[in-house]
């Protein structure tokens, strides 16, 4: 009887999707060290370190903040943790794997299948409907015709744009080519989310739409955005603050603007 009680009250904690361990990341800056360079006696163009010895986890269902000033490694965490780039040092994972050992084009493949993507400046393509645009990652998987239009149907009006799903990006405002791309993100179904700056373009009262988009996506996936509004970091269930590319304590005073 103690044996099942205490049973009965143990809680299964959710599995993790996305782990970074001791992840660095640098850029050169250009390709020869330059006079000052050579005047230093250094012989390798200088480094920027846009993400230095960086360790999280990330698990099923949260939605995880990334605050801090510009230039504090955001964007590059982001796509470090979306397999984009890979690191320099350290390791990223994904439900187990390493991503640095995939290929070029198995971490296509991982990203088409498993990562949605969210861009500031909605990535959408002019030419193409609203429900074409969304159904572009179900081509490049084969899915037929018939379904990619159902599935982009679907998706444009669960983020309520049922009634242009004809309408090309020169047609619709701001907010809704960005709900458009969250759609999109969310055409093969990924584990996981990632947004940089999914607000930054909006005005107040689209960026509030958007973001209700994403409290609805977090409620069954895995989301991971980057922000400097304060809004969109209060609907986080959690923030990492960077600064200088590392994970710091949260700043006192009020959430930046």
């Amino acid at each position: 009887m103690a044996g099942s009680a205490a049973s009965s009250t143990e809680t299964t904690a959710s599995p993790t999707v996305v782990t970074a361990t001791d992840v660095t990341k640098t850029y050169t800056r250009g390709s020869r060290p330059g006079a000052i360079g050579r005047a230093l006696g250094r012989s390798e163009p200088p480094t920027v370190r846009a993400v230095d010895s960086v360790s999280l986890a990330i698990t099923e269902g949260e939605l995880v903040g990334l605050a801090g000033p510009s230039g504090s490694g955001k964007s590059t965490l982001l796509h470090l943790l979306a397999g984009l780039e890979r690191p320099t040092a350290g390791t990223v994972s994904f439900q187990g794997t390493d991503l640095a050992t995939l290929s070029r084009r198995e971490r296509t493949r991982h990203r088409l299948d498993h990562v949605g993507i969210v861009f500031q400046h909605f990535h959408l393509l002019d030419a193409l409907s609203a429900q074409a645009n969304v159904a572009l990652p179900l081509v490049e998987r084969g899915v037929p015709k018939r379904e990619r239009r159902r599935r982009a149907t679907t998706l444009l009006e669960r983020v309520d744009l049922g009634d242009r799903l004809t309408h090309r990006p020169g047609e619709l405002s701001g907010g809704e080519q960005q709900r458009v791309a969250i759609a999109r993100a969310l055409a093969t179904d990924p584990a996981l989310v990632i947004a940089d700056e999914p607000t930054g373009e909006l005005d107040t009262a689209a960026g509030r739409t958007v973001l209700r988009e994403f409290e609805r996506v977090a409620e069954n996936r895995t989301v991971v955005l980057a922000s400097h509004d304060r809004a969109t970091l209060e609907c986080c269930d959690r923030l990492l603050w960077l600064r200088d590319g590392a994970i710091v304590d949260r700043p006192q005073g009020p959430t930046p603007e």
